[in-house]
């Protein structure tokens, strides 16, 4: 059985709603997958210690910037730094199969500008950009990418 994990932090609520119809989804098209939720809103809240992952995984990241343009100023993240933590603990940079990025198109050079941050910075990919996680019909892309690690 093939084990993938998705993890993210959601702060608004929406995030958390998508990774969890994306896990139904998967769940419901593909025998022999185990789908293993992590948020890391929870581990940081709950006092748990990061760990090492033993199977990939793919990394859901919305978007929260300092104010600013994106260009000049406004490129530091806040809030979301965790994310980039656990990603950095042990070896699990090797593991991300990539980072999807979610966030408003009215910002801008902001746009998803975290996950092109941690594209750059541990070397996977950025394998989808969500204009609105909420819109379950906008993950047709990363849907397509997920079924090859399926198969």
């Amino acid at each position: 059985m093939k084990k993938i994990s998705l993890v993210y932090i959601s702060l608004s609520g929406n995030t958390e709603s998508f990774v969890t119809r994306l896990k139904a989804y998967l769940l419901e098209q593909y025998e022999n997958i185990e789908v293993e939720k992590i948020h890391i809103k929870d581990l940081v809240k709950e006092g748990e210690d990061f760990f090492e992952m033993t199977n990939p995984y793919v990394a859901f990241l919305p978007t929260y910037l300092e104010g600013g343009n994106g260009v000049d100023n406004g490129d530091v993240e806040i809030l979301t730094t965790p994310v980039g933590d656990f990603i950095a603990y042990g070896d699990n940079a090797s593991k991300c199969f990539g980072v999807v990025g979610s966030g408003n198109r009215n910002f801008n050079n902001q746009y998803c500008l975290t996950a092109k941050q941690y594209s750059q910075r541990f070397g996977f990919p950025v394998l989808a950009d969500l204009r609105c996680v909420v819109c379950w019909e906008t993950s047709r892309r990363l849907l397509g990418l997920l079924q090859n690690f399926t198969n």
